[in-house]
């Protein structure tokens, strides 16, 4: 058997976006692959059906550029998503829709803000969509028809007069997403919204009557607060305010005249679980659906939302629960609920249909798979191998789960053995804080092929979920409030005792690393414990004032510390990993993405100049275009490029590796000047 190393991101295949077919009997999926050129490449991702009775999956749309959100029409005799294939477009993903018993498929649309967020009507014969667009380009009538001449400028100067003014790996430049209708008989785009205004994804009625949360006004970044909109007929101007929620970017489920919506109060949006509501138009009563459920409900931005069960006496969810990311459905009369699929799986993104459900899921021994079932759970069956033949050729090593005793209660966690483990030997330990810091971390995840690698490379590795993580209850995921670094290091470190305390452990060769917060974390460890024999901070926040200032989640600071610079700035900098670099002594790798606009990169070049002046082994690797999720996407080479860099940083100052420090060698690219 084959050790897994960072190269084999070449080969692994990547599953999402499943959504099961209207009579329950076939299941479409989104599966992405890396395509090399060089020592670089990029990803691609095509449409593939599988049936549920078994038979397996096949390619529904050609490998021509990045295929995603496959969603099928009413009746099920078509299947519509977005591609940024062809020439059309410039590169923006397009709306096309292909029948299902065969043919070309045909592009719908050709605007020059891309298309997102598609969902059919009730008829069939339309798809509303959320368009990003500026407001010249509606006035040339761009968002309805491209002109095939019209190129996008980058604004010189850039001028900017809102609070959210980028995000993911671009400036917005004046455009703002808007809800749109493609009539498909007609042939045409229809505006649903317009003004200074953003709305979120849209959904529809079985009436057709079209539904989506919106925020108007210049300062509407600034607010937590949404109104949701119906418009009928869908493609008219005219609006009813239903009603308003608040949180950071409400996601909807509409069922005869009930719509849901998940909500977090704007007071308090980030220490508080993310809850499901329910208003019904019929009554004017609102139900907090949820409430009976100590979990927060994983919203789109983590591959889910809420769904109606074809007969609307259920909504489906899907929680963070010990460990697992579970599926549950919950009685819309009473708000009891029940965990359909439960265990140790970690579900990505789900889809429910008549007598189906279907969900993306990873577990220890594989990265994803489509998984089915009965509305209830039962009879479940995997769809896909999607990495049959590579996982046959892989020795894949099963975490350990572990309950550990921690400062404020039972802190769940995972041991990683190498493959061809022997417990008389001792072995390095690399020690791994997620992000968030309101998140979860299970056995498998996006992280398997990460943390595959380092076991591989000879490393024990351990994970945990320390106070801020959801799955454990709203009184766990509040725990860090106001004290992200002291907590979760005193959570993080009982575990790495007890860890170490394994005679198989080297506690002497304990290594530390995180992305995100977990970037954070890292620089907050070396700054206040002499544990690691090395770090490397990915991503991270390391000065929280310039954090607020340059991020496009500064609510983040506000919710967690309740203040800001101007109120208490002595406090932030007190909280920030920067003002405790007189204290680092561990050789710390610091690694960014030069376009990430979550986290960007000017606290990290702080930290590093303040390492170098403090004499601290450091180097700052910056990745060119990269955004945020560059552990979980972007360039294959940039992604293997950064799990290798990880690992050597760690072999070169352990004991149990026959390297020299990174430092001291002439690797290629290991400095701008070599």
């Amino acid at each position: 058997m084959q050790p897994v190393e960072a190269s084999d991101y070449w080969e692994l295949a990547r599953l999402s976006q499943p959504a099961v077919s209207p009579t329950g009997d076939r299941v479409a999926y989104v599966r992405t692959t890396a395509e090399r050129d060089g020592d670089t490449g990029q990803e691609t991702a095509s449409v593939h059906v599988a049936p549920v009775g078994g038979g397996g999956s096949r390619r529904f749309t050609a490998a021509d550029g990045t295929d995603a959100e496959p969603a099928w029409s009413p009746t099920g005799d078509r299947l519509a998503f977005v591609s940024t294939r062809g020439d059309a477009g410039g590169g923006r993903p397009q709306l096309w829709v292909v029948p299902v018993d065969g043919g070309e498929a045909t592009r719908i649309t050709d605007v020059i803000g891309g298309v997102s967020n598609i969902a059919w009507g009730p008829d069939g014969d339309r798809v509303a969509f959320l368009q990003a667009v500026r407001p010249a380009e509606r006035a040339e009538e761009l968002d309805r028809e491209h002109d095939g001449e019209y190129e996008r400028d980058t604004p010189d100067p850039r001028v900017i007069d809102r609070q959210m003014y980028r995000g993911h790996t671009s400036y917005r430049d004046g455009a703002r997403r808007h809800v749109y209708v493609a009539d498909l008989a007609a042939g045409r785009v229809d505006r649903v919204t317009a003004g200074v205004a953003e709305c979120g994804g849209p959904a529809w009625g079985d009436d057709g009557t079209l539904y989506y949360p919106i925020r108007r006004g210049l300062d509407a970044d600034d607010r937590l607060e949404w109104a949701i909109e119906a418009a009928t007929p869908a493609d008219s101007a005219d609006s009813t305010v239903v009603t308003t929620v608040e949180g950071m970017g409400p996601t909807l489920a509409v069922h005869g005249s009930r719509v849901a919506y998940t909500t977090t109060p704007a007071d308090d949006p980030t220490l508080t679980q993310t809850a499901v509501e329910v208003f019904d138009r019929d009554t004017g009563a609102t139900d907090r659906l949820t409430d009976g459920v100590d979990r927060t409900v994983a919203e789109r931005t983590a591959g889910h939302a809420p769904e109606w069960g074809p007969d609307g006496e259920h909504l489906y969810v899907c929680t963070p629960d010990e460990g697992g990311y579970v599926l549950r459905r919950v009685a819309a009369d009473t708000g009891d609920d029940r965990v359909v699929l439960a265990g140790d799986r970690h579900v990505h993104a789900f889809s429910v249909s008549t007598d189906a459900v279907a969900v993306v899921q990873s577990e220890w021994d594989h990265p994803g798979e489509v998984v089915a079932a009965t509305p209830m759970g039962g009879e479940e069956v995997t769809l896909t191998r999607a990495n049959r033949d590579y996982l046959d050729e892989r020795a894949v090593s099963k975490p350990e789960s572990v309950w550990i005793d921690g400062p404020a209660g039972d802190i769940q966690g995972w041991v990683l053995t190498p493959p061809e483990f022997d417990p008389e030997e001792t072995y390095p330990l690399v020690v791994n804080v997620h992000g968030g810091p309101h998140l979860m971390w299970s056995a498998a995840g996006t992280m398997w092929h990460e943390f595959q690698t380092l076991a591989a490379r000879g490393y024990v590795v351990f994970w945990c979920n320390p106070r801020g993580s959801t799955g454990y209850g709203q009184e766990w995921l509040r725990g860090v409030e106001r004290d992200w670094g002291a907590v979760t290091l005193a959570d993080v470190m009982a575990g790495v005792a007890a860890v170490t305390d394994r005679d198989y452990v080297d506690a002497d060769n304990a290594f530390i690393t995180g992305g995100s917060f977990g970037g954070f974390m890292t620089g907050w460890a070396v700054g206040h414990t002499d544990a690691f024999a090395g770090a490397v901070a990915q991503r991270g926040v390391y000065d929280l004032t310039g954090f607020y200032g340059t991020t496009d989640a500064y609510a983040l600071v506000e919710g967690e510390f309740d203040t800001d610079p101007v109120r208490d700035n002595a406090f932030l900098w007190a909280q920030s990993p920067a003002a405790h670099t007189d204290a680092v002594d561990t050789p710390t790798l610091l690694v960014h993405s030069e376009a990430d606009y979550r986290t960007p990169a000017n606290t990290a070049e702080l930290f590093y100049r303040l390492l170098k002046k403090h004499g601290v082994d450091t180097r700052l690797v910056r990745y060119p275009g990269e955004g945020h999720d560059l552990s979980r996407s972007g360039d294959p080479g940039h992604v293997v490029d950064r799990i290798e860099r990880i690992a050597a940083w760690f072999d070169g100052y352990s004991d149990h590796h026959e390297a020299a420090p990174v430092l001291e060698t002439d690797r290629p690219g290991a400095a701008a000047d070599e």
